[in-house]
């Protein structure tokens, strides 16, 4: 099997040539019945491929959550794996929003599930959690390194209950945050033109000056729509790594479903206002 090229470098290519914007396919209860759909997987099946059908021919990325195809069973895992291999069919690189974090050879295992090339489930990035220890992750990070894929780390999240830990103050002075984002410097260090291994920070979190976000990769930034963040609060967040910034929107493109065209049009208003947003970064 040939070497796919670094999850970074076609990152970079899709945000400069689609547009910094990755859209999530979140088909949870309540969604599928705004959309006129049944709770089964009949409904997760049409809403998955509406919406890839809709945005994946034209967004950089988009952001399954494996919760919600989990949640029914075999059958569910089974429309994901159609949904991960339709979009990367059109041209979205896929980030696999399933948060895993073990130790050993059960992160191993992990790994192979969304990061080995002939896997089912092989995704361009999958976002974990570091919270055993950002060691825990190396299984995870010596197959995207070998794969080309790439890893999304949980390190300043949008969820307030977040801040417990991620803004602890280890006994080095640096928060465990902060220590997330160095670990990711260092994998990154000399990757060109973007490293792929990001970080997961929220749009929501207001001033980040104090964080130092140039990690080398990209930086998934879920809370935009929805969660209250706009497009134009990502200089402010993000300051000198906004170009890096992958804007993560879920339900503020989802809730115009099921019809494809809103759907494409609300995509089409989120690329040209993060565009706009930070051109200048």
């Amino acid at each position: 099997m040939s070497p796919m090229e670094p999850f970074g470098a076609r990152l970079r290519r899709a945000m400069d040539e689609r547009g910094p914007l990755c859209v999530g396919i979140d088909p949870h209860a309540s969604l599928l019945a705004e959309w006129g759909l049944t709770d089964d997987v009949a409904g997760l099946e049409r809403f998955s491929r509406t919406v890839v059908e809709a945005v994946a021919d034209r967004v950089a990325a988009l952001k399954p959550q494996s919760a919600f195809f989990e949640r029914f069973g075999s059958r569910g895992v089974a429309v994901l794996e159609r949904t991960v291999e339709e979009a990367r069919a059109a041209g979205a690189l896929v980030i696999m929003d399933a948060k895993r974090g073990d130790i050993g050879s059960t992160m191993a295992a992990y790994a192979e599930s969304f990061l080995r090339k002939d896997a089912p489930l092989f995704s361009d990035a999958l976002t974990v959690s570091p919270y055993l220890g950002y060691g825990s992750l190396r299984p995870a990070v010596d197959l995207a390194r070998e794969s080309g894929a790439g890893l999304f780390v949980l390190a300043l999240t949008s969820n307030p209950e977040g801040a417990e830990v991620q803004h602890a103050v280890r006994p080095d002075g640096r928060t465990v945050g902060a220590t997330v984002l160095a670990h990711l410097a260092e994998e990154n260090a000399g990757q060109s033109p973007l490293g792929s291994f990001g970080a997961v920070v929220g749009a929501t979190l207001g001033d980040l000056s104090s964080y130092d976000l140039q990690v080398g990769g990209p930086l998934l930034a879920p809370g935009i729509g929805a969660q209250g963040a706009t497009p134009a609060d990502l200089p402010r967040v993000f300051g000198a790594a906004v170009r890096n910034v992958v804007p993560s929107v879920s339900r503020g493109v989802l809730r115009h479903g099921p019809d494809v065209v809103a759907l494409r049009d609300a995509t089409e208003r989120f690329v040209e206002e993060i565009r706009g947003a930070t051109a200048a970064g």
